[in-house]
């Protein structure tokens, strides 16, 4: 007698189980803060929410990682699309650490595609990477 064997899930089904999806909880709050962050580009931080405050607490931190890490882009000369992501997701690696290094990259790319120009995702991806390399060897 041959042993039973489960029929292998197929490709689709090990997809949904792996992949995220947009309406993830976890992606739909890193939305949310990007908007927020970007929205305070635009006006100084009077009254922003509290989700944003641990941030904002840290933007001096952030903007010099970001400065070192990209040269060539003055922080006041980014995109403002490029500098939320980039303050989200640095923010993310070096002080909340709730996530992987790179899932939060990897998010961090998927807002770029979402929300950035063409060249943004790359962009990104560099910035990201060269933080999370100083980040490795400290």
């Amino acid at each position: 007698m041959q042993p039973t064997q489960n029929p292998s899930p197929d490709l689709s089904e090990l997809q949904s189980i792996l992949m995220k999806t947009a309406a993830d909880p976890r992606h739909l709050k890193r939305i949310k803060l990007f908007k927020t962050l970007f929205s305070l580009s635009f006006k100084e931080p009077s009254k922003s929410p509290s989700s944003i405050q641990p941030i904002l607490a840290k933007l001096g931190t952030i903007d010099k990682l970001i400065a070192q890490h990209a040269p060539e882009w003055p922080v006041e000369k980014l995109n403002k699309v490029d500098l939320a992501i980039l303050r989200l997701a640095v923010y993310e690696l070096n002080f909340a650490k709730k996530n992987p290094p790179k899932v939060i990259i990897d998010e961090a790319i998927e807002l770029a595609k979402e929300f950035g120009a063409d060249k943004t995702p790359k962009f990104i991806n560099g910035v990201l990477g060269a933080v999370l390399k100083q980040n490795e060897k400290a």
